[in-house]
């Protein structure tokens, strides 16, 4: 998922347990909605992770955040996603649609070659250092995109 080049939003609601918080993880964006409870427990089940959540959830959460949570196999609910920087947002059990759709609108209305470029951008520079990031972005950047002389033509109306 974190491979395509168009951004993937995650809309979790209740458990999101070992797997498939591994399959969250590789999305984009997160909302989650305030039943959702999220955990490791790998542990609980002598199990290794496979599918990324030693490298992802670190670099989302944070170092010790990340340790706490996979060491522990410790529920975290919707709201505390969000404070951990797991979730970009949480919202009642009844919105979580809505609002997973709203963001996306709200993607639409930019430019689809812009989106895949930050994407890829983002992504690439997370494997590198910061000086490499910065010169992979000048030099590896596409630049302007097909739609770019239209879409300025609409800013003066």
């Amino acid at each position: 998922m974190e491979r395509l080049p168009q951004p993937v939003i995650a809309a979790v609601q209740g458990h999101c347990y070992t797997g498939s918080l591994e399959l969250a993880l590789a999305c984009d964006l997160l909302i989650a909605a305030e039943d959702a409870r999220f955990a490791d427990t790998h542990g609980k089940w002598a199990m290794s992770p496979s599918w990324g959540m030693t490298q992802r959830l670190p670099r989302r959460v944070g170092l010790l955040n990340a340790k706490e949570m996979m060491f522990s196999g410790r529920v975290v609910g919707g709201a505390e996603a969000v404070t951990l920087g797991l979730a970009n947002r949480c919202v009642p059990v009844g919105e979580l649609m809505d609002a997973a759709q709203a963001m996306a609108r709200s993607f639409l209305a930019n430019s689809w070659f812009t989106l895949r470029a930050d994407k890829m951008l983002v992504n690439s520079g997370l494997d590198r250092g910061l000086s490499e990031g910065l010169r992979f972005e000048r030099t590896e950047g596409p630049g302007s995109g097909p739609d770019m002389a239209e879409r300025l033509k609409q800013f003066g109306r």
